[in-house]
């Protein structure tokens, strides 16, 4: 007996977009590690490795901000806080093993081995000599375990997102209102920071993050292209699990809760619960992206938590096209790249007689203009363009 049920299609049959992706992020990292430096062919520098895998991390959290504002429609301006979150937890330990074992080193000839509280208070006169301390903040009790810090990474963005989420969704804070909350977060975090007795050093940040410890013998161009793989492969492994959630029912939820709010509570479903859910996942990928970038970046300070971050993060997603994750990722790539390129000296001066243009200075009014033409005449996006030949076709 014939059955008229058709089978189901797999995950990736019915988004062959999601396969699509996946093919071209794989042949791109394939590129690059074969014209790197620390592979073997000096064509892509060590330093544009670092760019290009920093890239590939701000693409993975464009791509969550795409999940919580594309999708269920909550523009958070807070997201590139949980970024930087993810940075400092790791930044922590990759400062106290460095220093640790320099302190050490420091040591090695003296007539009488050193007790473990003085390396500690040496380790910390290290560390926070600049900020005019010599003792290790509460902060820093897990900085000397990798595998605590790491959990960090995961429990500190995640913690924070799901407090704050539960305290504004139980409210019912919705709109223009939420938006404000989340940059209030933000500017309230950043101003913590930029105090010198947080324990984080203040204004000066953590620094020589690029050091790895236990891999100091390894050439940077070798670590460059390690931190390159791992951030394409988080990116693609972020990319796979939010478009299998938002593909399913779970994403026809959160979509109905972006378009019509009301309704979807009129319906029984605890909106609350699917906002809160999505908010703190889309942070702690968040911290995780964070985690990856600032070891490629080498340092982090408060600077990098400020809410124009997250304003520009909202920009990115807008330009590349909001809810298309594949948009999000164009999105921050070309911004991302195009603003390495014009503020570090790659696009030439325009003399016009009167006055020099220098991208430098003028690059923000370009990023603004763009973002009012794509506004205007692409509101889909970049992203959004593949709709138009789709149907030409």
């Amino acid at each position: 007996m014939s059955s008229d049920i058709a089978p189901r299609k797999s995950f990736f049959a019915e988004n062959p977009s999601v396969l699509w992706f996946l093919g071209a992020l794989g042949l791109f990292t394939l590129s690059v590690s074969v014209l790197a430096e620390g592979f073997g062919l000096p064509i892509l520098s060590t330093s544009m490795v670092k760019v290009l895998g920093m890239t590939l991390c701000l693409c993975l959290i464009a791509v969550a901000m795409d999940v919580v504002w594309g999708y269920c429609g909550i523009l958070s301006l807070g997201h590139f806080a949980f970024f930087g979150l993810g940075g400092y937890a790791i930044g922590m330990w990759l400062m106290y093993a460095r220093t640790e074992g320099i302190v050490i080193d420091s040591f090695e000839n003296a007539p009488i081995p050193p007790t473990e509280t003085e390396i500690t208070d040496a380790i910390a006169t290290q560390i926070f000599g600049v900020v005019g301390s010599n003792e290790l903040p509460a902060l820093w009790v897990f900085a000397h375990s990798l595998p605590l810090q790491l959990a960090m990474v995961v429990l500190v963005p995640g913690l924070l997102a799901l407090v704050f989420g539960w305290l504004a969704f139980r409210s019912r804070v919705t709109g223009v209102y939420l938006s404000i909350l989340t940059q209030a977060m933000t500017l309230a975090l950043s101003l913590y920071l930029f105090q010198n007795d947080t324990g984080l050093r203040g204004n000066n940040g953590l620094s020589g993050l690029q050091n790895i410890p236990g891999l100091l013998h390894v050439p940077q161009s070798t670590l460059a292209l390690w931190f390159f793989w791992a951030s394409a492969f988080a990116l693609g492994l972020g990319y796979v699990i939010f478009a299998w959630l938002v593909s399913g029912k779970f994403g026809s939820v959160i979509r109905g809760i972006r378009d019509n709010e009301a309704r979807v509570r009129f319906l029984g479903y605890h909106v609350e619960h699917y906002k809160l859910v999505i908010f703190t996942l889309t942070a702690i990928v968040s911290g995780l992206a964070g985690a990856l970038y600032y070891p490629q970046a080498g340092i982090i300070n408060p600077a990098e938590i400020a809410p124009i971050a997250s304003i520009y993060l909202a920009v990115w997603v807008a330009i590349g096209g909001r809810g298309r994750l594949y948009g999000a990722v164009i999105g921050a790539a070309v911004v991302s790249l195009a603003s390495s390129w014009f503020t570090g000296g790659g696009a030439p001066d325009i003399d016009l007689g009167f006055y020099v243009i220098n991208w430098t200075d003028w690059w923000l009014v370009l990023l603004g203009l763009g973002f009012v033409a794509v506004t205007l005449f692409f509101p889909r996006g970049i992203g959004g363009l593949f709709d138009y030949l789709v149907r030409a076709k």
